[in-house]
């Protein structure tokens, strides 16, 4: 299952974080996003969208943890932010493995690229940013049911947004 979303501007990627909020509340259970784009596509500004409009996220000063590598947000559900880009091939922490077999939190990867193929979660959602002429193209796929439910969710409710 994918789905293609054309972002014109920020406004834009924050929305469509709130929107991709309320689809992970609606499904009950935890997610993994994985996030793939060059630096400046909108990763961390589609995080804050997405944060600030799940309850609690009113408390959260969202911000690429690139220097940290992992952020994690009072949110309900809890929300675990990874930025892997200082790792690029090097071991990801434990507790990365740990938040993703959870299952409760939704855990967010930027530079997911980074990523060991076998700490790849079975259910998630991988969105994928390319530049174009004016904004940003989205490419969004699921795999696994919990992914594949909140990618239904969201097709509708982005029907404005498609490329």
């Amino acid at each position: 299952m994918q789905l293609s979303l054309r972002l014109h501007d920020a406004e834009a990627t924050l929305k469509l974080g709130a929107i991709l909020a309320d689809c992970i509340r609606q499904s009950g259970s935890g997610i993994a996003l994985l996030l793939c784009g060059s630096l400046g596509a909108g990763k961390t500004t589609l995080v804050r969208g997405l944060v600030s409009a799940l309850p609690g996220g009113f408390a959260a000063e969202v911000s690429s943890p690139s220097f940290n590598i992992c952020n994690i947000y009072p949110t309900g559900p809890e929300t675990v932010h990874y930025d892997l880009y200082r790792l690029q091939g090097a071991p990801v922490d434990d507790s990365l493995y740990d938040h993703v077999e959870d299952g409760s939190s939704v855990v967010i990867i930027e530079w997911a690229e980074y990523l060991p193929a076998d700490a790849k979660p079975d259910n998630a959602l991988v969105l994928t940013w390319l530049e174009q002429p004016q904004g940003r193209l989205v490419t969004i796929q699921a795999s696994g049911t919990g992914a594949e439910n909140v990618l239904a969710c969201l097709t509708p409710q982005t029907a404005g947004f498609t490329a």
